[in-house]
């Protein structure tokens, strides 16, 4: 059959779907093998073909020659020697067959395939796109809500709901609204693609940062570690591979113009960056910034450090409900116990004071 609409639907159907055109014939193909088998019980002996080239859509049907056509695949040897004369019991014939012979209700049931195939193949192409991107960052908008979710639509016709608590108390919730997420998993299921999101894991720092330091791309920078409390602070720790570039300069950009970005995108969620050290010393110094330390007692072995501060100081170097002395030792891998001069006197801890203490 000769149908040049046909290939053209077809072309248009693979560019605005993104699909292939090679997966959207296969199920045609299907489609019109299983209108075949509606007329003649069986599919096994045919195959079909698509010509691009010619525009031309062929279904051929192998029937095996016998005396009295009974069962599927057969035909009789009268209708074989209409067909070749020296048509013989036991002998192939090989018929070209006419699609538009198939009838109303094989016709409806190819159109059902390909409408199912089709649906099947959008739903697989999905899955792709986002399981490549899974660990990463995307920008979806919300798209509806309800006390407990928001709605959000992530492109590629998928949506995916997030739960309220995984917002940031600083979120616009309203539709219309565009979140920057991080993709955390994505899994295939029997509806479709199901893409898991979160506004709240530290990943979504971690990509905000790469997105606006060129030097993290290039290997110049790198993030050591990062810690968070999400929707109030975090702590990042960066390393440079190079001495004359300043880790902690080129991710706060000039006048703060990169950090900056990374603060709007997490709706004013505070965000320290300090530079990451071999040295232990520096190392839990940095990380407990601002808090003023008087002396490290550091054990390598156990990857652990005692911090003494003045008195004053404990309260702020600890932070509230321990968030400062938390995220210090969470980003930078270090255990951190910290205690005021008094405490140390009175658990008879030795320790040197730090030069600039």
């Amino acid at each position: 059959m000769i149908s040049k609409d046909f290939f053209k639907a077809l072309e248009l159907i693979a560019i605005e779907r993104g699909l292939e055109k090679e997966k959207i014939l296969e199920i045609m193909g299907r489609g019109l093998l299983n209108a075949y088998k509606k007329v003649h019980n069986t599919s096994e002996n045919a195959r079909i073909s698509f010509n691009e080239d010619k525009n031309e859509i062929q279904l051929v049907a192998d029937y095996i020659v016998v005396e009295e056509a009974v069962n599927p695949g057969e035909m009789s040897l009268a209708d074989a020697k209409l067909r070749r004369k020296s048509a013989k019991i036991g002998n192939t014939i090989t018929v070209k067959e006419k699609l538009k012979d198939f009838g109303r209700i094989a016709a409806s049931s190819a159109k059902q395939i390909l409408t199912q195939g089709l649906k099947q193949l959008e739903r697989e192409r999905a899955f792709e796109i986002f399981k490549e991107k899974e660990n990463e960052m995307i920008n979806t908008e919300i798209v509806s809500l309800n006390r407990d979710f928001v709605t959000l639509d992530l492109g590629q016709n998928l949506e995916t709901s997030l739960p309220r608590k995984e917002l940031l108390r600083s979120d616009d919730a309203s539709v219309g609204s565009r979140l920057k997420v991080y993709i955390t998993k994505v899994e295939m299921t029997t509806k479709g693609p199901k893409v898991f999101v979160s506004r709240t894991d530290k990943n979504l720092v971690k990509r905000l940062i790469e997105q606006v330091c060129p030097e993290i791309h290039d290997g110049t920078v790198e993030i050591m570690g990062i810690a968070r409390d999400a929707g109030d602070r975090c702590k990042v720790a960066v390393y440079s591979h190079d001495s004359n570039v300043d880790p902690v300069g080129s991710v706060v950009g000039y006048k703060g113009s990169r950090i900056l970005e990374v603060l709007e995108a997490l709706q004013g969620e505070k965000i320290d960056i300090y530079e990451w050290s071999k040295d232990p010393m520096i190392l839990i110094q940095n990380a407990l910034e601002p808090a003023k330390i008087i002396a490290i007692n550091p054990d390598k072995k156990k990857k652990q450090g005692l911090v003494i501060v003045k008195d004053k100081d404990l309260t702020s170097a600890i932070g509230i409900k321990g968030q400062n002395a938390k995220l210090a030792a969470q980003s930078s891998g270090w255990k951190i116990e910290i205690k005021s001069i008094t405490q140390a006197k009175e658990d008879g801890i030795r320790y040197r004071r730090l030069d600039n203490a």
